[in-house]
């Protein structure tokens, strides 16, 4: 509540999902770059350089987009764009937009969510969004990745977001489409643990000792918090995810096997590959996706309220 209005108080279902999606959308239209760059060196190094060294090497963050916009162009920085925005409008606005609606009824009601309540609600959306949203992320990884992969007629290219939604499903079946489902669903857990129940502590301790009011400079400071803790603990899984995702038919038997086989052949530095650009893409990320969330969320309630007021 700001300035007295009752405008923040009661924000229905559906203005949160509606709010968390188009939220979503926002912040990966701002930090797209990152995270094509930390895919791009997720994926590196999964095949062997060859002898004189021609493949293509990443270095660094910066570096990367640098040396992508060079023998690319700026365009390959938004590579799967389309998908991304597909895939925040479908899990965005579960996970984050039902988490207040999934901590109530774990609560029945109450508003005194214990943190093991928190992480229940946050594990659960989690896992309700890669249920909706996973083929719309198997394909954005694709995109993000394809261009460094050797031209192959295992793995083609694919011309279009539609294209390659129907070529996956035509040459790997249904089940492709929800390929990583599973450590897909593992990082989200911990994902949206991580990132809202760090966010909702944070932001609920600031609002409470009253360092700052609810507004933007409190939003700004709980996402950062939020987005710091989930990169530390998400990293090892996102690059298993991004990994197995990314993978032709064949070259893995699972999740499992793709963490044995990075483990054995590039050591457990391989896990946290891409880490600076993970941290810089879910620091901005969350700062952006929540700002936007509240404001967003704040201004739709406005909006309604003369009308509802008669």
């Amino acid at each position: 509540m700001v300035g007295g209005r009752s405008v923040d108080l009661c924000p229905t279902v559906a203005v949160k999902v509606f709010s968390a999606g188009t939220a979503g959308c926002v912040a990966d239209l701002v930090t797209f770059p990152l995270d094509t760059a930390k895919v791009r060196l997720q994926v590196q190094g999964e095949s062997r350089p060859s002898l004189d060294g021609s493949r293509m090497k990443y270095r660094g963050v910066f570096g990367t987009m640098f040396t992508m916009v060079r023998t690319e162009g700026p365009r390959s920085l938004y590579s799967g764009l389309v998908a991304g925005l597909h895939r925040q409008m479908s899990f965005a606005s579960v996970r984050i937009g039902l988490y207040d609606s999934m901590k109530q009824l774990y609560t029945r009601g109450s508003e005194n969510a214990g943190i093991g309540t928190r992480l229940l609600a946050g594990s659960t959306t989690g896992a309700m969004a890669v249920a909706f949203a996973q083929p719309t992320d198997v394909v954005k990884v694709r995109f993000q990745a394809q261009v460094r992969l050797p031209e192959s007629d295992s793995l083609k290219r694919y011309s279009s977001t539609m294209d390659a939604y129907k070529t996956i499903a035509r040459e790997e079946g249904i089940r492709g489409l929800w390929k990583g489902c599973l450590p897909n669903i593992t990082r989200n857990a911990i994902v949206n643990c991580s990132e809202l129940v760090t966010y909702d502590i944070i932001k609920e301790l600031i609002l409470k000792k009253d360092l700052m009011t609810d507004n933007m400079p409190c939003h700004f400071t709980a996402a950062f918090a939020a987005g710091f803790c989930t990169t530390v603990v998400a990293s090892p899984v996102d690059v298993v995810k991004t990994r197995f995702m990314n993978s032709v038919p064949g070259q893995y038997s699972g999740a499992a096997n793709c963490a044995f086989t990075m483990l054995i052949k590039e050591g457990p530095t391989s896990f946290y590959k891409g880490f600076v650009p993970s941290f810089l893409r879910l620091v901005s990320w969350n700062i952006v996706m929540f700002v936007s969330y509240e404001q967003i969320k704040r201004a739709v309630m406005t909006f309604q309220q003369p009308r509802n007021s008669y």
